[in-house]
């Protein structure tokens, strides 16, 4: 599907791929690009940019990184506007996590607030179905932990922030919390009875224990990397200083 021709604007040298991602966003924002639809011919597109393939390639894939279009090979390949991703918005979340512009505890407290809004959603609209799905999801993370396979309970815990925590609990490394399971079973009963101010209190209360064990994990993890660290720099700087001291002369010679 293709939409009316849109007006495409040549751009300036300086930031050249950062001004055509600009422009084909705001272009999606005003209509005039429509998800499905596929942007004209990487030539045709240059020549209108009056930029070069390769700055408009660089501009496309940092479209394609952010989740905005897709680029598909072949005859009838291209660059074609998705209709949204969230996963561009997981990934953006993973690196600022990595980067350490998001600290483990507003990780953990996003967790907790989310889950709120979730629980407080699910009391008012689950349905029958909902409530089947979450029994199963419960009797899957129970099978996990009984098989003692951490990572597949641990996705059956996570809901959808939660990828991004996935990534702190990966680094502290595997724990047993005996108590998650049964505060997920009093959970789904407060769901099924729409006890609103139950089911919120239960998840409050047990996503800040875990809260709690995972930062002071961290904590211990971070200290210990400290000391390693310390220790490692005195081992290497012992020899320098002795040799200082046995150079004739030198300043460390008494």
């Amino acid at each position: 599907m293709n939409s009316p021709t849109p007006a495409f604007a040549a751009v300036a040298p300086a930031r050249a791929a950062d001004e055509i991602a600009r422009q084909i966003r705001e272009l999606v924002a005003s209509g005039q690009i429509k998800p499905g639809d596929r942007l004209p011919s990487e030539r045709d597109l240059a020549q209108r940019l009056h930029v070069s393939r390769n700055t408009l390639r660089e501009a496309l894939r940092a479209l394609e990184h952010a989740g905005m279009i897709e680029m598909r090979k072949g005859a009838a390949g291209g660059a074609f506007v998705l209709p949204g991703d969230s996963g561009a918005i997981v990934t953006g979340l993973k690196d600022l996590y990595h980067l350490g512009a998001i600290t483990p505890q507003q990780l953990t407290d996003a967790r907790i607030w989310l889950s709120d809004v979730v629980v407080r959603v699910a009391c008012q609209r689950a349905t029958e179905e909902d409530f089947e799905q979450f029994e199963a999801n419960v009797a899957a993370s129970a099978q996990a932990q009984r098989a003692g396979d951490f990572g597949t309970r641990q996705q059956h815990v996570e809901l959808a922030v939660q990828e991004v925590m996935g990534e702190f609990i990966g680094r502290i490394g595997p724990s047993d919390n005996p108590f998650v399971l049964p505060s997920r079973r009093r959970l789904l009963r407060h769901l099924r009875a729409r006890d609103e101010k139950a089911a919120v209190a239960e998840i409050v209360t047990s996503l800040t224990r875990l809260q709690d064990k995972y930062l002071a994990l961290a904590d211990r993890q971070r200290a210990q990397a400290a000391s390693t660290r310390d220790a490692t720099a005195a081992a290497l700087a012992a020899p320098t200083a002795k040799r200082v001291r046995q150079v004739p002369g030198g300043s460390g010679r008494r």
